[in-house]
This record gives C-alpha cells, sequence and structure tokens, in this order.
C-alpha cells in the first residue's frame, strides 16, 4: 500500500525527473521563435540569384565564370568561380540558379561545359527543405493549441487555466513528508486523544469494523484563534502513514457561480481514489455559515453552493470508503446546523487556550530551540501568561532570544522572557519617549493607586509587578500574577476587579487635585465587568439569576432591538450603577487610609520606573529601596566602555 502511494503522482505536478528543468509553455514557444529566425538568417546569407537560361547563363559558362553546376529537375544549381566573382559586385550572391525546361539538357550544353571545364554534378532533388518550410507555421499553431489549452485543461499553466477553474486547489502530502507530530503539540491532551482515534482507524480499520463500530466521517476542530487547531492537523498528517488533502475554505469560492462546487466534487474524487486518506479544510466558516434569506448570505449563492456539495459529498460517503474530513473553525457558532450534524461531521473537538500546566509544557517545547539561562523559571511564566494562546507563547520565545541577542547575551534570561511577554501582549516599552514631568508624576500616582488595590485586596490576584514606561497606548501598567487558571468569576473577585480599576483615578484625583483620560480603559473593563455580572452571570440584587444578553444568532439574523422592556432596561442601568458607585466608595476609602503608602510607591516609580513585588511590599511595610536606578547602570555602562579603551599614551608606547 506504501508503494502504491508512492508511485502516485501529485496532479498537477511535474513528473519525477523532471525537477526544475520541466519548461512551460512560453519556453517551448521562445524556442520556436529563435529557431525560425536562424533559419531565416541563414538563408539570408546564403542567397542565391535567379538568372535566365539565356543568355546569361550561356554567356557566364562561355566567360568562365562558372565553377560547377548541380543538374535538378527542371532546374540548375551553380556556383561562380574566382573570375566569376571578381567581374561581379562583392555584394552579389556568389551561387545562382536557372529554371529551365527538360528539353534544354541536350548534347550542346553538355559539350560547352565540358569545354570551360565546369563541374557537373548530379542528384536528387531537394524536397523535403520547401516543405518543411511550408508546414512549419502549422507546426507552431498545433504547439500553441497543445501547450496554451489541452495542457491547461490538465492541470497546466498559461491561458489554458481558464479551462482548469473547476480543478481543486488542495495539496497533497505524504504523513512521513510532515516533520511534526504529537511530540511537538502540548496543552490540547483531550483533543489529541480524539483525534488519535481516528488515526488509529485508518492504520487499523479492521479494528473497529470486528465489533460493529462505524468511525466518524467528519471531525470539526474549534477554537480561539492560535490554539493548535492547524497544528494539530499538521501532527496528524506526520503520525498517519496515508495522504493528506489539505485546503483551505476560501480556495474554494472564485468570481465565477459554480466553481467552488465543482472544485469540490474534483477534491472528493480524488481523495477517494486515493482512501484511506484525510482531508483537512481550514477556515471553514468561509463556505459554512448558515444559510438564510438573501440580505443575510449577500445576495450571492455561490456560497451555499458550495456548502450544498460539500455536504453531498460528505454524506455520500460509502461506509467503506476510508476518507476522513478534518475541519478547523474559531466560528462554530455560524456554522450551518446541516454541517455540523451527525453523519456530516460527527465530533467537535474543543482546543482552547492552554491551562497553567499546558503553558508550561508549550514554553518548554519552543524553549528547545533557543539557549536559555539558569534563572529562567517556567513555571512562573506559566503564571505569568493568562489567556496567553500556543502562537502568543511561541511569539514570547522568539521575542526573547531576539531580544538576547541584541544585547550580545550568550543566552535567554528571566529578564528578557518578561520584557518578551510584555511586549507581546502589550507592545514595546517606549523608554525613548519624551514625558512631560507633570504626565510622568500623574502617570506614577495612577499606577501607584492600581498597586495598592492589587496588594491589598485579598481577593484579588497577587500583585507581580508596577511600570509607568510606556507601551503601545497605555502610559503605565499594574500586572498581577494569578496563582491558578480561573474556571468561574466569584462574585467578590469581580468586585475587586472593578475597585482596582478605580484605584488610579481615585489616586489621580487625592494627589494630582484633578482627573484625566488617562483612566478611559480602566473605566470601560469596569463597566464591562458590571455589566457582564447583571445580564449574563445572575449577580444583580433586584434582577435576579436572569440572562438579558443577547443570542448570538439572534444578531447574525439582523434581529434589532433587546429581548427585554424599557423598564427592565432601567433596573439593569441601575444595578450596574450600585455595583460600580459601591466598587468606587470603598476603593476611596482603602485608598484614603494609605495615602503615606501611596505617596511612596508613587515617588518610587518616579526614581526607579518598573517595581516588582517585593519592592512593593517593602516600601508598604515602611521601608526604603536602595538599588541602582536605570540612569545609574546606563552611566555605569558608558564608563566601563570609555575605561576599556587603551588611552593615548599606551597608542604612543606601541608605535
Amino acid at each position: 500500500m506504501a508503494e502504491q502511494q508512492k508511485n502516485k503522482q501529485t496532479p498537477g505536478q511535474p513528473p519525477a525527473g523532471l525537477g526544475k528543468y520541466n519548461r512551460g509553455p512560453f519556453s517551448w514557444l521562445l524556442i520556436a521563435l529563435i529557431a525560425t529566425t536562424l533559419l531565416m538568417t541563414v538563408n539570408k546569407w546564403q542567397r542565391v540569384e535567379q538568372i535566365n537560361y539565356s543568355p546569361d547563363f550561356l554567356n557566364h559558362v562561355r566567360q568562365g565564370h562558372v565553377e560547377s553546376v548541380k543538374i535538378e529537375h527542371e532546374r540548375i544549381v551553380g556556383v561562380f568561380n574566382e573570375i566569376g566573382k571578381e567581374s561581379r559586385k562583392p555584394t552579389d550572391p556568389t551561387s545562382f540558379e536557372v529554371v529551365y525546361i527538360q528539353p534544354m539538357w541536350d548534347k550542346e550544353l553538355q559539350a560547352l561545359l565540358q569545354k570551360h571545364n565546369v563541374v557537373v554534378k548530379g542528384g536528387k532533388p531537394d524536397m523535403w527543405l520547401p516543405l518543411l518550410w511550408n508546414l512549419l507555421p502549422f507546426a507552431l499553431l498545433l504547439a500553441m493549441i497543445y501547450f496554451f489549452f489541452l495542457r491547461g485543461m490538465r492541470g497546466g499553466g498559461g491561458l489554458g487555466t481558464a479551462l482548469s477553474f473547476g480543478r481543486s486547489k488542495h495539496r497533497v502530502r505524504a504523513g512521513k513528508d510532515t516533520k511534526i507530530t504529537f511530540a511537538d503539540v502540548a496543552g490540547i491532551d483531550e483533543a489529541k486523544e480524539e483525534v488519535a482515534e481516528v488515526i488509529e482507524f485508518l492504520k487499523n480499520p479492521k479494528k473497529f469494523k470486528k465489533i460493529g463500530g462505524r468511525i466518524p466521517r467528519g471531525v470539526l476542530l474549534v477554537g480561539p484563534p492560535g490554539c493548535g487547531k492547524t497544528l494539530l492537523a499538521k501532527a496528524i498528517a506526520g503520525e498517519s502513514d496515508v495522504p493528506f488533502f489539505s485546503i483551505s475554505g476560501s480556495d474554494f469560492v472564485e468570481m465565477f457561480v459554480g466553481v467552488g462546487a465543482s472544485r469540490v466534487r474534483d477534491l472528493f474524487r480524488q481523495a477517494k481514489e486515493n482512501s484511506p486518506c484525510i482531508i483537512f479544510l481550514d477556515e471553514i466558516d468561509a463556505i459554512g455559515k448558515k444559510r438564510g434569506p438573501g440580505f443575510v448570505s449577500g445576495g450571492h449563492d455561490e456560497r451555499e453552493q458550495t456548502l450544498n456539495a460539500i455536504l453531498v459529498e460528505m454524506d455520500g460517503f460509502e461506509t467503506d470508503d476510508q476518507v476522513i474530513v478534518i475541519a478547523a473553525t474559531n466560528r462554530a457558532d455560524i456554522l450551518d446546523s446541516a454541517l455540523t450534524r451527525p453523519g456530516r461531521f460527527d465530533r467537535q473537538v474543543v482546543v482552547p487556550l492552554p491551562d497553567l500546566k499546558g503553558r508550561m509544557s508549550i514554553l518548554k517545547i519552543h524553549a528547545q530551540k533557543v539557549k536559555c539561562g539558569p534563572d529562567v523559571e517556567w513555571e512562573k511564566m506559566a503564571r505569568g501568561t493568562p489567556m496567553f494562546s500556543g502562537a502568543e507563547l511561541e511569539a514570547l520565545i522568539n521575542e526573547a532570544a531576539i531580544g538576547a541577542s541584541m544585547q550580545n547575551k550568550d543566552y535567554v534570561e528571566m529578564a528578557d522572557l518578561e520584557e518578551a511577554r510584555d511586549k507581546v501582549r502589550w507592545g514595546r516599552a517606549k523608554r525613548s519617549r519624551m514625558v512631560d514631568e507633570q504626565d510622568k508624576r500623574l502617570a506614577a500616582y495612577h499606577e501607584a493607586g492600581h498597586a495598592l488595590v492589587q496588594s491589598l485586596l485579598k481577593d484579588a490576584d497577587p500583585l507581580h509587578k508596577v511600570s509607568i514606561i510606556p507601551r503601545g497606548q497605555m502610559g503605565g501598567a499594574t500586572f498581577a500574577l494569578p496563582e491558578k487558571d480561573r474556571m468561574f468569576y466569584s462574585r467578590k473577585y469581580c468586585r475587586a476587579q472593578i475597585q482596582i480599576c478605580f484605584g488610579g483615578r481615585i489616586a489621580e484625583e487625592m494627589f494630582c487635585d484633578d482627573i484625566t483620560s488617562g483612566a478611559q480603559s480602566d473605566i470601560k473593563q469596569a463597566t464591562l465587568l458590571a455589566r457582564a455580572m447583571v445580564m449574563e452571570w445572575g449577580m444583580g440584587e433586584q434582577l435576579g439569576p436572569v440572562n438579558y444578553s443577547s443570542d448570538p444568532a439572534s444578531e447574525y439574523m439582523m434581529q434589532l432591538g433587546p429581548d427585554f422592556s424599557q423598564k427592565t432596561a432601567e433596573m439593569i442601568d441601575a444595578e450596574v450603577r450600585k455595583i460600580i458607585d459601591t466598587a468606587y466608595t470603598e476603593a476611596s476609602d482603602l485608598l484614603e487610609t494609605n495615602r503615606d503608602k501611596i505617596d511612596a510607591l508613587a515617588r518610587a516609580l518616579l526614581k526607579y520606573e518598573t517595581l516588582d513585588a517585593d519592592d512593593v511590599k517593602l516600601l508598604m511595610s515602611g521601608g526604603s529601596l536602595e538599588k541602582p536606578t536605570l540612569n545609574d547602570l546606563l552611566a555605569k555602562e558608558q564608563n566601563k566602555t570609555h575605561n576599556d579603551e587603551p588611552a593615548a599614551e599606551d597608542y604612543r608606547k606601541e608605535y
């Protein structure tokens, strides 16, 4: 079976052995044009003068200008000798041709030629050269038709691709050609177990048929972007020793109606011919959206025709056709119900964001490609990256390696990883940005208010660090270090988070005698959290456990307006306002009680710009920090550079 798969040729690819030297139709056409030009040039160089039999030819013979002649059918071809060439112009041809009638060749002409020592040659007439010249235009026309049209219908290039729109644009690879395996996939162990059953069926189908079980015909991978859906599909190709057909949902749809359905039929036809195999449809939501009225689908039914073709092909499988379809999407809520029903996509494998253990495994896998220092703590790094996807964790390791290389380090340190984490999530630190002293003081007290509330509330996540270095759109940030991944949000935790959001605004008002727009994102986050508590999680005191949030399906069907009355809307606003006012008052009391601690934190931020959790704890306990500032470190580095340079006297001694 493996040998048969090996000998099969991928459609649309050049035969084995030609490789990169396989010429296209334009190359062959260019070669034909060059050959024609060369033949015409050679013919031009070898010009032949047309002369009459009498008196021109006979006079040249009598004057001794002819060296030799060749007698052919109704034609005499001759060459002038040196005397004949001297008597003519330098630009005149050296050969001549005489068209004559057969009776002209008589004994008198023969005697005349012998008398003047003219060499007489004989031979068959050259009939092929004129014939080839006459057939050359037809041959070129047939070659153009073949290369541009007939070859294009079989998957070639050129203008003939207009006739191959119905061909599928999938890519085929064997399992052994993929270097990614399950060992390269971490953080989604349950998803790996479910797709492992599919691989086992492809390798040993008799094991399932013996009991009477039927393998799922389709597996739908659902999860947020960057969680490893496509990586998991590549690992399936690496683990299974069967052909792997991969195509994106957008590759089915073209500007011509009916092309998508034709490509679907072509894809499944080739898959059946190469069974057992796997078909991977990436981003299937591009063609698998819910079908509805014309104003919903945009009045364009090409996508619906493509979806209908997929539905028919998947439901038309024979029970012994070992073809399994794996699709990936991050919008499972908008897929058509006919596509996700049993018999088509029997299983929906959820590929979620990795948890604490999964993030640690993912970081270690990607860290194998870089050199890491002894101070790296992967558990601490995993705790500091909540809600990070696998793609973001890979980018984190790469950014840390780039940052360490730019600093001429031999390996990646923990500080590089933390800087890379902040850069991936919030953007690069703007250390060269000139900040006004008043704005810097305002940012220091703002972040000090956040840090104080974060440190004192027991229901909040522990503080990790606080910084007033601008990143992205933020003038500063306060970072938490969750002790665990939260599957549920309690009411106490939500209230604590709202108090942390308002800590910065309250500190501004207390110490700067004014409020600014710097708390815009904090106010937005607190409002969204309070509204979710009331409308989705049933944490309101008056409304109770009732869900008032809009259904995503109703939004897709363009059902405008809320599903509740105006009176209920007023009650929702009152509940949200009550939660926010209560949190604001509690945070104000907490900051008013600890004014001296806020002032100490703000002064330390103005001096050091960044404080970690230990620094904040020391300052809040009444201690003082004694560590070099960023300016001190820069000055020390400059002095070190100057000291390493040889003095002028040393140069004079050497020379």
